[in-house]
């Protein structure tokens, strides 16, 4: 193998992950509702594919860059999840299921997070569930105040594409 199909390996190989990871990280903002940053990532994305398609189908008779190709895509696939999660972009609602809902609550409030509490049965008995809105940078703390308060609280986390408040 020569030293220029080496070169060739890895560019589509970098290529590859480059586009996958961008393109991981555009569906992400697709469903936050992110259009400016959405554009943006797509044309970078689209023009970085071309590349790579064009590289394997000029070299197709070497099957490392098909190998190359097929690598770079799994990889992306992985890098994109993993700086999409370092981003933490957008906002969740965190619903706490508790018996001690009222305590979750107050600690929630001196921490300074905005909560909804609605009295409920469950399969135990009477709860309380608790709907916060927060940073999914800050969803982390949410959950560790809600565990610290009641260690027993059933925890669902959902994602928000849009808040629209009254004004």
């Amino acid at each position: 193998m020569s030293a220029s199909s080496v070169v060739i390996i890895f560019t589509i190989f970098i290529a590859r992950v480059s586009d996958v990871g961008l393109g991981t990280i555009r569906h992400a903002l697709i469903i936050r509702g992110k259009k400016h940053y959405v554009f943006i990532i797509a044309f970078f994305e689209a023009l970085i594919w071309v590349y790579a398609v064009s590289r394997v189908m000029s070299s197709i008779q070497d099957p490392f860059t098909s190998l190359a190709f097929a690598l770079g895509f799994a990889t992306g696939t992985y890098v994109g999840m993993t700086i999409e999660g370092l981003l933490k972009i957008g906002e969740q609602v965190v619903r706490v299921f508790s018996r001690s809902g009222h305590l979750v609550a107050q600690q929630l409030r001196e921490n300074d997070f905005r909560v909804t509490e609605f009295d409920g049965t469950g399969r135990d008995g009477i709860v309380q569930l608790l709907f916060v809105q927060a940073k999914r940078r800050e969803v982390a703390r949410v959950m560790g105040i809600a565990r610290h308060a009641d260690p027993n609280c059933f925890i669902l986390l959902d994602d928000i594409r849009s808040v629209h408040v009254a004004r």
